[in-house]
């Protein structure tokens, strides 16, 4: 039995099916590893009072929405501590969020109607660029500051990629980052660009990873 560490007396990352029990850990490290990147201070205003609140009121709606629809949420757990998450969108999802009517009256409650309303904008953008046929998406991936450039994020990308590997519905995985310092790593990853989102003063890179045959081959069975 493994006691959670290798040889060099260093903690063994073990990625994990999230479950409901996991919902505020998961929205913690998804405030933190979103509050400071453009996309989000764009969406949410962050020159305006009232940021944080909104990019909470966000993660818990989007989280909340996720497991509400049974979508895939996997973690990295170190030393029994939740360090990163990710939520998978199913190629078959086909999500619209302006269709979400309870999720829509919740975010303009709690995120106001001008966030709710750009993001929805943003949303279809996004959609707009999907690749056919349709792929997995990752709205949400985030790293607890703490455990960053340790390789959890690496580690957490590549098991998403296997779980859309199996899933023979998905041609890949679709995935969004309006910060160009990870371009470097999510093309090290196999991922190219769909096209570019304006907002405001910077682009969102909407970016895809085709799943290979190689790949398909590789799966046990």
């Amino acid at each position: 039995m493994s006691d959670g560490k290798d040889k060099n007396n260093k903690p063994e990352p073990v990625v994990v099916r999230l479950d409901d029990s996991a919902r505020n850990e998961a929205r913690s490290i998804l405030f933190h590893a979103y509050q400071h990147e453009p996309t989000f201070q764009y969406l949410f205003d962050h020159r305006r009072p009232g940021y944080e609140q909104r990019v909470r009121a966000t993660i818990r709606e989007l989280v909340d929405l996720y497991l509400d629809l049974h979508q895939e949420a996997i973690g990295i757990m170190v030393n029994d501590t939740l360090v990163a998450v990710a939520y998978i969108g199913e190629p078959d999802l086909r999500l619209n969020l302006a269709d979400q009517l309870s999720w829509r009256i919740r975010m303009v409650l709690t995120a106001g109607f001008a966030s709710t309303r750009r993001y929805l904008d943003y949303h279809e953008k996004i959609k707009e660029l999907l690749p056919q046929p349709l792929a997995h998406q990752l709205p949400l991936m985030g790293v607890n500051p703490k455990y960053q450039n340790r390789g959890y994020g690496r580690l957490l990308l590549s098991t998403v990629e296997r779980l859309c590997a199996e899933n023979p519905r998905g041609s890949g995985l679709v995935l969004d980052t309006g910060n160009s310092r990870y371009l470097p790593f999510y093309e090290s990853e196999g991922f190219r660009s769909l096209g570019k989102i304006r907002l405001g003063d910077f682009e969102d890179h909407v970016l895809f990873r085709e799943v290979t045959p190689s790949e398909r081959k590789a799966i046990p069975g």
